[in-house]
């Protein structure tokens, strides 16, 4: 886990780097946390709101696109951002700005695009914490699904979650000290509140990529054209995810490719009911599915919404974004956004 210390040093490491190779100011904004990097040239003055990470990773080129159009608002903060990283991000219209130098801010009238820097010696940082890890994502998700959980006994979120106690500690730990956690009240009085809830989604789709979905993968397989359509599952052990459920949740989307996430003993009988087989290139994935079917609120026979919506994010694929956005705010919005 970032301390707070740590983000702070590679911040203004970048900021100071982003002043030689520009000669253009930035000022850190900040009172307890940090809330702002103020940037003034060409007699314009940009108001930018850092988003720290310790390394970037594909899954963050999706970010504006979680954000619904307020790119402009945010930059990417980090140790270093290799060449094609920068290409890729540029892209995607994403700012950013690293301990090397490297930067891109495309804010008319202002428009800065620096890369092929290399950070000889990056800040060193501490390893992940376990809430991004495997088993804490699991807890995050069963959070996230469930408002007011947080709220709950511990011991009532792991028996949830189907995690040790111990990891929910653990998380919660986490997330109090990574600003996600906020405790109102003292004694029996005392009220607990999951925060920022639209960036830890952002961080649990991120992390859920890189730590948790690989891990998933039982196997790819192919079935007879349009096979999906008349196809049932038993909730109970199967469920739709990614284009599937969003074509099911929206009608809006013709699904190229299936995602189904089933219970791991059950995937034999799910191949034979569905006549699908082995195709390493094959257009359905089948993956374990990693949530206890009675801690998430049932959605007929799909994945919880959040989960479709992470799963077409992680595409990468623009024909999945518009449908994603209207995933997100029929039905995601509600989950996420404060009180």
């Amino acid at each position: 886990m970032v301390t707070y210390r740590n983000q702070m040093i590679i911040i203004q490491n970048a900021c100071k780097l982003f002043k030689l190779q520009t000669g253009i100011p930035v000022e850190i904004i900040k009172q307890k946390k940090i809330i702002g990097l103020e940037v003034q040239t060409l007699g314009a003055r940009l108001d930018l709101i850092p988003e720290f990470k310790p390394a970037i990773t594909p899954a963050d080129a999706l970010l504006p696109l979680m954000r619904h159009n307020q790119a402009e608002k945010h930059i990417l903060v980090t140790r270093q951002v290799t060449e094609g990283m920068a290409e890729k991000l540029r892209e995607n219209g994403i700012q950013f700005m690293d301990e090397a130098g490297n930067a891109y801010i495309n804010h008319p009238p202002v428009y800065i695009y620096i890369k092929g820097n290399k950070n000889p010696a990056p800040t060193k940082v501490p390893v992940i914490g376990r809430a991004f890890k495997q088993t804490g994502l699991r807890v995050l998700y069963t959070l996230l699904c469930n408002p007011g959980l947080e709220n709950h006994p511990y011991r009532t979120i792991a028996e949830k979650a189907g995690v040790a106690l111990g990891m929910v500690n653990w998380v919660m730990r986490e997330l109090k000290q990574l600003g996600f956690l906020l405790e109102v009240g003292k004694g029996r009085g005392q009220e607990i509140r999951l925060i920022n809830k639209e960036q830890l989604l952002e961080r649990w789709i991120t992390a859920y990529a890189e730590q948790l979905r690989p891990k998933l993968l039982l196997g790819r397989y192919r079935g007879t054209v349009g096979w999906w359509k008349k196809a049932k599952l038993n909730p109970d052990h199967a469920n739709w995810g990614g284009e599937v459920a969003a074509a099911k949740l929206t009608d809006h989307l013709n699904p190229q490719e299936t995602t189904i996430y089933v219970d791991k003993d059950k995937l034999p009988d799910t191949l034979i009911q569905n006549k699908l087989r082995t195709d390493p290139e094959g257009d359905v994935e089948l993956l374990n599915r990693f949530w206890q079917p009675d801690a998430v609120a049932p959605n007929r026979d799909m994945v919880h919404p959040l989960l479709v919506y992470a799963d077409l994010m992680l595409t990468g694929n623009q024909r999945n974004m518009e449908t994603a956005r209207m995933i997100y705010d029929e039905h995601i919005i509600k989950l996420v956004r404060e009180a």
